[in-house]
C-alpha cells in the first residue's frame, strides 16, 4: 500500500472515530467512509461528504453535522481541517507527512508501485493466439499490447502470472496453409497452378515457398504420395508461420512462458478425456446420435455438441480439453484474450470451466474490440486472405515501437480504436506519448544541468520541509497515487489505467516546472528539495512506462 492510500485509510478511520465521539452513531455500527481527492488543491488533501451521509441518521443540517465531526476529530498527520459548501469536510495535511512519498519513492526506486495485493495467487493469460498463418495484423498488436500490458501490472500488484499462447495448428485452415504453400511452391518452380478457393494470398506465403524450394525439393520429390507431400508443405508452414510470429512478438517487447499447440491435444489424446470427465460430473447426454454437453445448466443459451452424429469433434470440445490442461497447473484464475469476434463463444467456455472447477468466476475474458487505421482521414483496410494487411512489422516501422504500444494502451479494451497515424507520428504534446516521454526527458535534463552547475543530487536528503508551493503539493499527492493506480489497473484488468495516470502526472509535473524554478544555487537546501521532487518524478513515470512496454528516454 502506498504511502498515499495508508494516509487514507488512517483519516478514514480517524473521522469514524469522530462521529463515534460526537456520538452520531454508535461504535459498533460502521458507516462507509468516502474520500475523494478536490481538483483544486487550495481545497484541501482529501474531501469527505461524511456530514451528508449522516444527514438521515443524526437528522441534522449537514452544515452543522460538519462542525461537530470536526470539533471532535483529532489527527497527528491533519494541518488544518476546514467546512466548505454544504457540509463537504477538507482535510489539510502536515506538510512532513506528504513530504514521505518523496523519500518512499527514492528508497524504492525501481520497487516503486509494486504491492503485494496479488497475494502470489497464480494466474494464466493467454492472448494473442493468431492462426500461424499469415502476419500478425492490428487485431493481433492490439491484443498483445493489451495482454502484455495486463501481465506487467498484475505482476507489479503482486500476481504470480504465466503469459500463454495457444497455437492453432489443427483443423481446415491449417489444411488451407498447406495447400496454399503447395500451389506458391509449384508456380515458384515455374508450373501454371491455381490458388486453392480459401487459400492464403498473402506475401509471406510466397516468402515460404522460396525456403522450401531451396531448403526442402528433396525431401519433397522423395515423398511418395501427394499426402506425404502436403503433409510436408503443413510442417515447414508451421514452421516458418510460427517462426515469423516469434520474431514479431520478440520484436514488439510480448515474450509468451508457454507455448500450447491444438495438435498435441490430439496426439497426446487429451480430447476424449475430456468428455469423459464432463460425464462423471453429471453434464453430457446423448441425443439424436450426437454427444451433447448440457451447458444451459450453467448459463449458456442453448446446450452444445461436443462430439458429431459422425464421430468428430466440434471446435468447443479441444477448447474444454486445453483449459483442463490449463487447469491442471494450478492456477487461480484463467484470463482468455480474445477478439470481439469471439463475444458469443464466452457464455459456453465459462460454462465449461464452472462445471470444471465449481467456479463460475474462475474465467475471465476481456473482449479487445477492432482497431482502424486511420491515414489522411481515410481507413487503411485490411484483409489478412487477400495479403493486404498492415502488420504489426508496418506499424512499428512507421510510427516507432513506443507509440504504437501506447496508444493500442491507452484506450479500454472493450471500445473500438482509432489508430491515427498522424497524431502518432507527431513530435507535439498533443502526441500522449511524446507528452509523457517528454516529460521524463525534461526531468532528467534538470538532474543533469543541476550537476553541470555544481549541485549533485543528493539521494539521502531527508528534510522536505521547504516543498510547501500549491504545485509542489499537487505534485506529491500524484506520486502517491500510484501504487493504487497499479492495484486498480490489476484488479479490474485494465490497462489504460496506467495510460491516463502516466498523462495527469506528465501534466502536473509540467505544470509544476513552468511555475517553479528548480535549481537556485543560491539556496542550495531548497534546491535539493526540489531535485529529490523531480527524482522522484522520474522514477515513477519511468515505472509506469515499463509497466505498458514504453521506453523512458533521457533525452528527446
Amino acid at each position: 500500500m502506498s504511502v498515499v492510500e495508508q494516509l487514507k485509510e488512517q483519516l478514514r478511520a480517524q473521522i469514524q472515530q469522530a462521529v463515534v465521539k460526537a456520538e452520531l452513531i454508535t461504535a459498533e455500527q460502521q458507516i462507509e467512509v468516502q474520500l475523494e481527492k478536490p481538483k483544486d488543491g487550495k481545497m484541501g488533501d482529501f474531501s469527505s461528504n461524511i456530514a451528508m451521509q449522516l444527514t438521515r441518521i443524526a437528522k441534522r443540517n449537514p452544515r452543522e453535522i460538519a462542525q461537530i465531526v470536526v470539533d471532535n476529530f483529532v489527527s497527528d498527520s491533519v494541518e488544518r481541517v476546514e467546512i466548505a459548501g454544504p457540509g463537504f469536510i477538507n482535510f489539510y495535511l502536515k506538510n512532513d507527512t506528504l513530504t514521505q512519498v518523496v523519500r518512499n519513492i527514492i528508497e524504492l526506486d525501481y520497487e516503486y508501485g509494486k504491492s503485494t495485493l496479488g497475494a502470489n495467487n497464480k494466474v494464466n493469460i493467454e492472448f494473442v493466439s493468431a492462426n500461424p498463418t499469415g502476419d500478425l495484423h492490428l487485431g493481433h498488436a492490439r491484443g498483445a499490447a493489451i495482454g502484455d500490458s495486463l501481465g506487467r501490472i498484475m505482476s507489479a500488484a503482486g500476481f504470480d502470472v504465466t503469459r500463454e499462447y495457444y497455437i492453432n495448428d489443427a483443423g481446415n485452415q491449417i489444411n488451407n496453409l498447406a495447400l496454399s504453400l503447395q500451389a506458391r511452391y509449384l508456380q515458384a518452380l515455374g508450373e501454371t497452378v491455381d490458388m486453392p478457393e480459401d487459400g492464403y494470398h498473402g506475401q509471406d506465403i510466397i516468402n515460404i515457398a522460396e525456403i522450401v524450394k531451396e531448403n526442402h525439393k528433396a525431401e519433397i520429390d522423395a515423398a511418395g504420395t501427394s499426402d506425404e507431400q502436403l503433409a510436408i508443405f503443413r510442417k515447414y508452414g508451421l514452421k516458418y508461420e510460427l517462426e515469423k510470429i516469434c520474431r514479431d512478438l520478440e520484436a514488439f517487447g510480448v515474450p509468451f512462458d508457454i507455448w500450447s499447440s491444438e495438435q498435441s491435444l490430439y496426439d497426446e489424446k487429451r480430447v476424449e478425456p475430456a468428455i469423459e470427465k464432463l460425464t462423471e460430473l453429471g453434464f453430457i447426454y446423448e441425443q439424436d446420435g450426437a454427444t451433447w454437453f448440457r451447458t444451459t445448466d450453467l448459463g449458456d443459451d442453448k446446450d452444445r455438441v461436443l462430439k458429431k452424429t459422425d464421430g468428430s469433434f466440434t471446435y468447443f470440445t479441444p477448447d474444454i480439453a486445453y483449459h483442463m490442461l490449463k487447469l491442471s497447473r494450478g492456477y487461480d484464475l484463467l484470463i482468455d484474450i480474445w477478439g470481439a469476434d469471439h463475444h458469443g463463444y464466452i457464455p459456453r467456455m465459462k460454462a465449461a470451466i464452472q462445471a470444471l472447477t465449481g467456479k463460475a468466476n474462475m474465467l475471465e475474458v476481456p473482449i479487445i474490440q477492432m482497431v482502424r487505421l486511420v491515414r489522411d482521414g481515410e481507413e487503411v483496410k485490411m484483409s489478412k486472405r487477400r495479403g493486404d494487411a498492415v502488420t504489426i512489422r508496418d506499424l512499428v516501422e512507421m510510427v516507432g515501437l513506443d507509440a504504437t504500444r501506447y496508444f493500442f494502451a491507452m484506450r479500454s479494451a472493450d471500445t473500438q480504436l482509432d489508430f491515427d497515424l498522424g497524431l502518432a507520428e507527431s513530435q507535439s504534446s498533443d502526441n500522449p506519448v511524446f507528452y509523457a516521454q517528454y516529460a521524463h526527458a525534461r526531468v532528467s535534463s534538470i538532474l543533469r544541468n543541476a550537476a553541470e552547475q555544481g549541485v549533485e543530487f543528493d539521494a539521502k536528503v531527508s528534510d522536505f520541509s521547504t516543498l510547501t508551493h500549491q504545485k509542489e503539493i499537487n505534485l506529491m499527492n500524484k506520486l502517491g497515487e500510484f501504487t493504487h493506480t497499479v492495484e486498480v489497473a490489476a484488479t479490474r484488468r485494465e490497462p489504460h489505467k496506467i495510460t491516463n495516470y502516466i498523462h495527469e502526472l506528465a501534466s502536473t509535473f509540467h505544470t509544476f516546472y513552468n511555475e517553479i524554478k528548480v535549481i537556485d544555487k543560491d539556496d542550495v537546501a531548497y534546491t535539493q528539495q526540489k531535485l529529490a521532487l523531480v527524482k522522484a518524478v522520474q522514477i515513477t513515470l519511468r515505472n509506469a512506462l515499463q509497466l505498458v512496454g514504453v521506453s523512458a528516454p533521457e533525452r528527446m
